[in-house]
């Protein structure tokens, strides 16, 4: 039913779009482009949902623009919000199977099983091995769209919202929020050397209009015990 509410609230996108569409569409077929993009967008897809728009108003144009700029893309498409994984289910569902050698959109991911963690210990006592880890947790926020078509307003959102319950954290989880706006250059110099500044997004990101009003609305929080948690 939610699927179908989608799909039936669709706005018409405008003669702008459309143009901008239709000449992305034509040289991505002319050129040697071997993106899953260029694979599964057909004529007939492209003409089934370029006229489709989801609640937070985003077109098939914000899905494809990084793929239609960046031929050498190896996927080319990016999900501007959560709604366009149904609405836009024609592209985005053989590009997923085809990236995950498989993974069918009726395929569920699988129950996790770590194990009992409390029995991990030092995986190299002897420090030959192991030069560092990382464990990455990317999350959005229910009722914002992804970063494609996010407003510079949203972005600061966000940022309150998630630097203030971060703040709250007490105990070993107690920390410090660094919001990048206004960040001096000292401690810009201190986290890039501390390896945890991260910067702005790739080509493929700018594209894709991921790293609009940068550094607007991102910051880094960094626990006590030097554990890290991003807000991208």
């Amino acid at each position: 039913q939610k699927q179908k509410r989608i799909i039936s609230n669709f706005k018409m996108v405008d003669a702008a779009v459309l143009q901008k569409l239709e000449d992305g569409f034509a040289k991505l077929q002319a050129s040697d482009s071997k993106s899953l993009l260029k694979k599964y967008l057909t004529k007939e897809v492209f003409d089934e949902l370029k006229n489709k728009k989801t609640s937070f108003g985003s077109t098939l144009l914000d899905c494809v623009q990084s793929g239609f700029e960046n031929h050498d893309s190896g996927v080319g498409i990016y999900a501007p919000d959560a709604e366009a994984y149904s609405l836009f289910a024609p592209l985005f569902d053989p590009i997923i199977e085809d990236y995950h050698k498989g993974f069918k959109k009726t395929d569920k991911h699988p129950a996790k099983n770590f194990g009992d963690v409390s029995t991990f210990g030092n995986v190299d006592p002897n420090n030959e091995f192991v030069v560092s880890t990382r464990v990455r947790c990317g999350r959005s926020l229910e009722g914002y769209a992804f970063n494609p078509c996010l407003t510079e307003a949203n972005y600061k959102e966000m940022e309150q919202k998630v630097s203030s319950t971060l703040t709250g954290l007490e105990g070993e989880l107690k920390g410090k929020y660094y919001p990048l706006t206004g960040m001096d250059k000292a401690t810009q110099q201190q986290l890039i050397d501390d390896h945890f500044l991260f910067k702005e997004g790739d080509r493929f990101l700018q594209a894709a209009n991921a790293c609009r009003y940068w550094p607007s609305g991102r910051g880094i929080y960094i626990m006590m015990i030097r554990l890290l948690s991003r807000v991208q």
